[in-house]
């Protein structure tokens, strides 16, 4: 039994073909000047694919900045926003009015903070500068794992705000010394709570 081809499935058949002819007799050796030609092109395509690998490396490291200043940003942000000036106001301390939202909006800011640390530390590995000056940080960034518990049980003190600030403050101080100057960035409460 004898099938019949559909005429769409013949037709790419035929284009198929003819590309590869054509391609094949594009290819073809015409002697010594060819040669050449290959040679010298193959070279600047050798020197065409280092400047496209520079400048992708320039332009991930630029992206590595950028992402790092975004990120220490909401980080710098929301903890001056909801848990810095808050605490200094006095909004945490027990019978202050709007205590429990503030203690929740502060839980929620210290993990977005941290989260946002986290984040920026990674960015930083995309520039050799900025991952030097950030690499001492780590150990600042990790401490403050469990403060959004504490923030939110109304268990933070002088010593946790403080620690909250030096370590955003040393992030900004090594932004700025790699040339990735950090400037707060307050998020908003959705994005706190995504």
């Amino acid at each position: 039994m004898i099938r019949s081809v559909p005429l769409r499935r013949s037709l790419v058949a035929l284009l198929l073909s003819c590309s590869v002819l054509v391609s094949a007799t594009g290819c073809g050796d015409k002697g010594s000047g060819a040669a050449t030609r290959t040679g010298a092109s193959s070279s600047s395509s050798v020197s065409a694919a280092a400047s496209v690998s520079a400048s992708a490396t320039a332009e991930r490291q630029r992206l590595a900045k950028t992402r790092f200043v975004a990120n220490a940003g909401l980080a710098a942000g929301a903890t001056y926003q909801w848990i810095v000036k808050p605490y200094r106001a006095g909004t945490f301390k027990k019978g202050a009015e709007g205590r429990t939202f503030a203690l929740v909006k502060a839980g929620l800011a210290g993990g977005f903070a941290y989260n946002r640390l986290k984040a920026a530390a990674e960015n930083a590995k995309g520039d050799p500068l900025l991952s030097k000056a950030v690499a001492p940080l780590t150990a600042g960034i990790e401490s403050l794992k469990g403060m959004a518990a504490k923030l939110r049980n109304g268990e933070a003190g002088e010593g946790d705000i403080g620690a909250f600030e030096s370590v955003i403050d040393s992030i900004k101080n090594a932004g700025k010394s790699a040339g990735a100057e950090v400037t707060d960035k307050v998020p908003s409460t959705s994005q706190l709570t995504g």
